[in-house]
């Protein structure tokens, strides 16, 4: 297999094949209402929630525990497991139909970014700077970074690639961690401490870049094209900050990302442009499919865009101030956490309620992911939890 069909199968599967039990289960859900009928502010109340809809029936299939975590460490499936981290250090490879350990190591640093895997290997940035890759439970190597990174390594064609936080992506060969190039772009005086984006499209790696997505050449690093998301027009630096933030929502060669702060936008990776782009006040990233984009607002509303135009297709305001993460579209339903630990499963089609879930109380510490046809979240304690549909 060469470097860039691994590029190529690292791409998140299209959400169509996807999640047919949450369609099902949805649209039973959708069917009876019709019948029937990132973060807000510690300092503004968050909105009160009635009792919970029950219009869409869902299990807890497991638990794990990984140790407390961030918004830095989301879990990620990957070839029927889930990998995750602590920020104590503790790496975790689970079975993604049972939760049961695959295996278990522990860093001797603190975690600062990651998990990125390509089902086989994983890796991680430590406090330290240290890009860590691991395999079958035990490290293979560590190389020392130049630089900070809040974003989770890029696993794909026997390479490993990082997004740093002075904007710079580099590349490492996966079995060695030899340096294979760098690519930088201009710097600015203020960085976001938070994820960016990185990801593989076809033979393309594609980087957030300040406000731009970036089309890199995976083997050489050379830039193909970039196309603006948003522009800083800010008073001052921290206003001019619109780096692209993660998760991004991929289907086929539509990219569609959320600037920070700025805009949410469609990108056209096959042609490097820019298909449309929207002002929004997130903070988050987004998620969708092929007829829809999802995001969450900085005050807690939930939007979706037409994928195609851009057009805004509804808003949902009852979770307003709940410092909501970025959310995850399976089947016909969004799912969404909140700072207050309740996992929020809303109608694809007009952003209602279908069901609410709880997990320890903390906070849902990044954007929930689909491991197998489980929903799963990770929360700032470091609980894992996998719920399915009945």
């Amino acid at each position: 297999m060469n470097a860039t069909d691994s590029l190529h199968g690292l791409a998140p599967a299209d959400p169509r094949r996807v999640g047919q039990r949450w369609v099902a289960a949805a649209s039973l859900a959708v069917a009876l209402l019709a019948v029937g009928c990132s973060s807000g502010s510690p300092r503004v109340k968050p909105a009160d929630l009635p009792p919970p809809a029950s219009l869409i029936g869902t299990r807890l299939a497991w638990t794990a525990q990984v140790g407390a975590s961030s918004a830095t460490l989301a879990p990620v499936a990957m070839g029927g497991r889930v990998f995750a981290a602590g920020t104590s250090g503790t790496v975790v490879a689970l079975d993604a139909a049972t939760g049961r350990d695959v295996w278990r190591l522990t860093l001797n640093a603190p975690i600062a970014a990651g998990v990125g895997s390509d089902g086989q290997r994983a890796a991680v940035v430590t406090l330290n700077n240290d890009l860590v890759t691991m395999a079958d439970g035990r490290e293979l190597w560590r190389v020392r970074l130049p630089a900070r990174s809040f974003t989770a390594p890029l696993v794909a064609g026997d390479r490993v690639f990082v997004l740093t936080a002075d904007r710079t992506v580099r590349a490492f060969d996966g079995q060695t961690g030899a340096r294979l190039w760098t690519q930088s772009r201009p710097a600015e005086p203020l960085v976001l401490s938070q994820s960016g984006a990185l990801l593989a499209v076809g033979n393309m790696l594609v980087a957030g870049l300040s406000g731009r997505l970036a089309g890199l050449d995976p083997n050489s690093g050379a830039v193909r094209w970039e196309a603006p998301v948003a522009t800083s027009r800010g008073t001052n630096e921290i206003e001019r900050l619109v780096d692209v933030v993660g998760p991004v929502s991929r289907v086929g060669d539509s990219v569609c990302v959320r600037a920070y702060s700025a805009a949410v936008g469609c990108v056209d990776a096959a042609r490097g442009t820019v298909v449309w782009t929207r002002p929004a006040q997130g903070v988050a990233g987004v998620h969708g499919d092929d007829r829809l984009v999802f995001s969450t607002e900085s005050d807690g509303r939930v939007l979706a865009w037409q994928r195609p135009s851009g057009e805004r297709a509804w808003e949902a305001d009852r979770l307003k101030h709940r410092g909501l993460s970025a959310p995850l579209a399976v089947g016909r339903v969004v799912v969404v956490g909140d700072q207050l630990g309740q996992v929020h499963l809303l109608s694809r089609e007009d952003g209602t309620e279908m069901t609410r879930l709880s997990a320890d109380g903390s906070a849902i510490s990044a954007a929930p992911i689909l491991a197998g046809d489980a929903v799963l979240v990770q929360t700032r304690n470091g609980g894992l939890y996998a719920w399915r549909p009945q």
